[in-house]
C-alpha cells in the first residue's frame, strides 16, 4: 500500500448506518378503532393565579400564571397488569351481546394505577352487567355513585363515576364514567343490575342534578323536598347565613369572595 493509499483511507469518514425518524405515538384505540380526537385529553379549564380569589389582589406574585386543566389521556396498550385481561374479556361480552364495544365504551383511562372506563350513557346497563356476571370479571360490588361538574366540559358537564370492585379476583377495582350535558342530565339507573346503588342515585340527583332515568323512586335525601337547584354543582350560589359574634359581625360567603 502506498502512502497516499494509506492517508486517503486514514482521511475516509467511517460508514454509519442512517438514523431512524422517531415513531409517532400511538394513538389510543378501543376494539381497533381511534378514540375520537377531542376525548384524547379533555381540557376542562384554566386557572389564572395559584389561589383562586382573583378579586382580592394579588401578594404572592403567582396573579400572572396560567395554568390548563385536563383530565387524564386516553390509554393506549398495553395497559399493565390485569387491565389489559378485562377490557379484553368485556369487549368479547360486548361483540357477543351484539354491541359494538368501540361505540360503548368512549376510551380507556390509566391513572395513578388506576383503571378507568368512559361509558356513553346508553351503553351503562349493557356495560355493566358482563362486569358483573362473566367469570372472568365478577365485579360484584358497586361502591355507589358520584358526581362531578365540570362547567367548561362543553357537552359532558356532568360526570357520574361508579366504582366496582371484584370480591372474586382479589378487590380488583375498576372505575366506569359517563358523562351527559347540563342541558339534558339524563343517565340511566344501575338499580337493575346493583340494587345498592338507591340511595347513592338520589344523593347524586339531590346534589348535583343527574336524573337517573328508571330509579324506583327518585327522591332528595338530603335537601327538603322543596329545595331549589342542585347544591354541589360548582355554579350553585354559595350563600350563607351571616353572623354575629361577641360584637364582630361575619359576612356571608359569597359576598366577601370568590372562589373557583
Amino acid at each position: 500500500m502506498t502512502a497516499n493509499t494509506e492517508n486517503a483511507d486514514k482521511n475516509t469518514a467511517p460508514e454509519t448506518d442512517a438514523v431512524a425518524p422517531p415513531a409517532a405515538a400511538a394513538a389510543p384505540e378501543v376494539a381497533d378503532r381511534p378514540v375520537r380526537e377531542e376525548l384524547r385529553l379533555e381540557v376542562i379549564g384554566t386557572h389564572t393565579g395559584q389561589f383562586g380569589a382573583p378579586d382580592a389582589g394579588d401578594t404572592t406574585g403567582y396573579g400572572g400564571t396560567t395554568s390548563v386543566v385536563a383530565l387524564a389521556p386516553a390509554a393506549t396498550r398495553p395497559y399493565g397488569g390485569w387491565f389489559d385481561d378485562v377490557v379484553d374479556a368485556l369487549l368479547e361480552d360486548l361483540t357477543e351481546a351484539g354491541v359494538d364495544p368501540a361505540a360503548a365504551i368512549e376510551k380507556v383511562v390509566v391513572e395513578h394505577d388506576e383503571l378507568t372506563l368512559f361509558i356513553a350513557r346508553e351503553y351503562l346497563l349493557d356495560v355493566a352487567r358482563p362486569l358483573r356476571d362473566d367469570q372472568d370479571l365478577r365485579f360484584e360490588l358497586c361502591l355507589g355513585v358520584t358526581g362531578v361538574h365540570y362547567p367548561a366540559d362543553a357537552g359532558r358537564e356532568l360526570h357520574a363515576c361508579y366504582e366496582l370492585i371484584s370480591l372474586t379476583h382479589g378487590a380488583r377495582a375498576l372505575r366506569l364514567e359517563v358523562t351527559c350535558p347540563e342541558g339534558d342530565p339524563h343517565v340511566p339507573s344501575l338499580v337493575p343490575v346493583y340494587p345498592g346503588n338507591d340511595w347513592h342515585e338520589r344523593e347524586a340527583w339531590d346534589l348535583m342534578g343527574i336524573v337517573f332515568d328508571d330509579h324506583p323512586n327518585l327522591t332528595r335525601s338530603a335537601m327538603p323536598d322543596d329545595w331549589v337547584g342542585h347544591p354541589q354543582r360548582k355554579d350553585y350560589p354559595l350563600g350563607g347565613i351571616p353572623v354575629d359574634y361577641k360584637g364582630a359581625a361575619t359576612a356571608t360567603a359569597d359576598t366577601r369572595r370568590s372562589y373557583r
